[in-house]
């Protein structure tokens, strides 16, 4: 995984700090890290009141966890970006943080992708109950469809997507055993034994692989999706624009959360690790360029902390009724209260 600094292959290789590095991005990241943490703190305190009675509300709870994990690692890279810290919190950030930051992403991305699957079994490919005799095969088991909605069947992908990107991403903390000390701490690519940089190459390009299936999977999905509304909209020839725009907003809340805070980022990847490669024949001006592309458009990758939580309020009933709800609740034992305090006077 890239590291949060300058990842660099030799030592000879510039660093690439620059003041928007050091100057921008550390106070972006505290205020999304505050904001971050109240929004998903609130929708953790929603969630895990609520039961997984749908395989969409098994999947956003999966997606808060990684929210929040993701979030854990943000202080480790402001202090260290402001160069509070000493060279041994590089080091925790090479072997660690960073892995962790680029695992619950990638979770997330996964997670992205089981729920646009799941929608688009519910809204294209739904069967209606009286149908669901038809179903069933002459094995007397439910059909794949069905399946595909079951709260267990979304567990068990849950438990398979953590366990893929665990396997995935654990080595690259084994891996990175090599002796530290100043000079190397900040050079992530250094601190990792030859097997470790093989395998960071191999994770590397299996995580951006899993990216673009994911977008491949959400584009069809969601045209599919597109496609169903407006058919719907055209055969009961209903003209109430509010029902359509709240129905386009609830549905394609994910696709453009997706679009904003990934696509960007990996489209820069690619240009910036061939930048990385020992036998590479970019400038050092480009070079620097590409690193300020990566690290821009890798905070609009972290800004998803902040948004996911507006895909759970649009997209999942059940959750928004609930924070309205607690809400509407608060607001009505506040002003009780200061009933009571004016009756009192």
């Amino acid at each position: 995984m890239d590291h949060f600094n300058s990842t660099q292959l030799s030592t000879n290789q510039s660093d690439f700090s620059s003041f928007f590095t050091k100057n921008i991005l550390p106070p972006l990241y505290f205020m999304i890290c505050v904001v971050g943490m109240c929004l998903n703190s609130v929708a953790a305190w929603i969630f895990f009141r609520v039961p997984s009675d749908s395989g969409l509300v098994v999947y956003l709870k999966n997606m808060v966890v990684a929210d929040l994990l993701m979030l854990a690692t943000f202080p480790f890279r402001v202090v260290a970006q402001l160069g509070l810290g000493s060279w041994h919190l590089d080091v925790v950030i090479c072997r660690y943080t960073a892995v962790l930051f680029y695992s619950s992403m990638y979770v997330g991305i996964l997670f992205m992708g089981l729920i646009s699957l799941e929608r688009y079994v519910k809204i294209v490919r739904h069967t209606s109950p009286s149908s669901s005799s038809s179903c069933r095969s002459r094995w007397g088991g439910t059909s794949l469809l069905h399946l595909l909605q079951s709260v267990g069947f979304a567990r068990v992908l849950a438990l398979l997507t953590w366990s893929l990107l665990l396997l995935c991403v654990l080595p690259n903390v084994l891996l990175t055993s090599r002796p530290a000390h100043e000079v190397n701490s900040r050079h992530c690519m250094q601190l990792k034994t030859t097997l470790g940089v093989q395998w960071h190459r191999v994770s590397t390009l299996f995580s951006v692989g899993l990216f673009w299936v994911t977008l491949m999977v959400l584009a069809f999905c969601y045209a599919s999706i597109a496609c169903r509304v407006y058919q719907s909209y055209r055969r009961v020839q209903r003209n109430n624009s509010d029902i359509r725009r709240k129905s386009n907003r609830s549905i394609f809340s994910i696709l453009v959360v997706f679009f904003v805070c990934f696509v960007p980022y990996h489209i820069c990847r690619v240009p910036y690790t061939l930048s990385q490669m020992p036998t590479s024949d970019f400038s050092q001006e480009t070079r620097f360029l590409l690193f300020q592309l990566k690290e821009g458009t890798l905070f609009l990758s972290a800004l998803n902390v902040c948004l996911d939580p507006i895909i759970y309020f649009l997209m999942c009933r059940i959750f928004r009724e609930s924070l309205l709800r607690k809400l509407s609740g608060r607001v009505g034992r506040r002003s009780l209260t200061t009933a009571q305090s004016l009756s009192n006077i």
